[in-house]
């Protein structure tokens, strides 16, 4: 059995849904939980102190260690508060599982600033300043887990959320780059792409979906990607319904001319639409440009 002891973890947006299920599952399996939710609406609105300490209550009835935090991920102060917490409850951070989010759904027409930048205010800044938060103390421990929170709307676009879909790629990106960063003080980030039924989920989904897209089925992705057996780093998982597997941006073989002209491309479209075969890495681009 993978174990978590004496291991501390953070779980944003831990009151409800998937957030909820990592932190269970990781108390189960020993580790010692930060449970952080600022208890509001969907769309961000409001607060309460009861989610997280619901599932605080719960952890320990269930004999675990855990801890509430209702502070706000997506302000700097909020986030250092987060590990802050963590550290003087447990004396220090392990793991980062950022998977607090809200929706503001709008067709791309009507959607105001504000919808758009609250959203990722929440997935992207949240998920980037809690990481940073609690990137010294993982860089002082020579050891680290990050797991971000994507979506299938972020890697292939879904009607009505333009927010949500340019926050969850925008998570790819951070992912990637944190593996990268990271890789030398044995920091090790990755990303998951879920399909789950959970509140923020169930006006979207079929009925059908309750029963087999279950938390607990992305959860078990969730805890192996936060454990120290887990070499991945920097790489994006779609998870649901008992379905793991890797999703990669790949690069197709392209057309290469040294007369380009919008003329030439036109004719040569079929070459630049070819997907195999592909490159995975920005450094094979380079290569197949020289």
């Amino acid at each position: 059995m993978l174990r978590f002891d004496d291991r501390v973890a953070i779980v944003t947006g831990a009151g409800h849904g998937l957030g909820r299920s990592h932190a269970l599952l990781l108390a189960e399996r020993g580790a010692k939980v930060v449970v952080n939710d600022l208890g509001g609406a969907l769309d961000g609105t409001g607060a309460s102190t009861g989610p997280a300490a619901d599932v605080v209550e719960l952890i320990r009835k269930n004999g675990g260690q855990a801890v509430a935090s209702t502070d706000n991920v997506a302000t700097p102060e909020g986030a250092q508060a987060i590990v802050r917490t963590a550290v003087e409850a447990f004396g220090g951070v392990d793991v980062v599982i950022n998977n607090a989010g809200i929706l503001r759904d709008k067709s791309f027409g009507k959607m105001t600033v504000e919808e758009f930048d609250g959203v990722l205010a929440v997935h992207v800044r949240g998920s980037y300043l809690v990481s940073q938060a609690a990137y010294p103390y993982m860089k002082e421990a020579g050891y680290g887990r990050v797991v971000n929170t994507s979506s299938p709307a972020g890697l292939f676009g879904n009607f009505g959320q333009a927010n949500y879909s340019t926050a969850k790629m925008g998570l790819v990106g951070l992912t990637k780059t944190l593996g990268i960063e990271g890789a030398r003080n044995g920091i090790k980030a990755n990303a998951i792409a879920p399909i789950a039924w959970t509140r923020m989920t169930e006006a979207l989904l079929p009925a059908e979906f309750e029963a087999k897209f279950t938390p607990e089925r992305v959860s078990a992705l969730v805890a192996y990607l936060a454990h120290d057996s887990c070499e991945a780093s920097g790489e994006v998982f779609s998870v649901g319904g008992g379905r793991v597997a890797r999703v990669f941006v790949a690069e197709g073989p392209g057309w290469k001319s040294d007369d380009l002209s919008p003329e030439a491309i036109a004719d040569n479209w079929a070459a630049v639409m070819t997907e195999q075969p592909y490159v995975l890495t920005a450094g094979d681009s380079m290569k197949a440009m020289l």
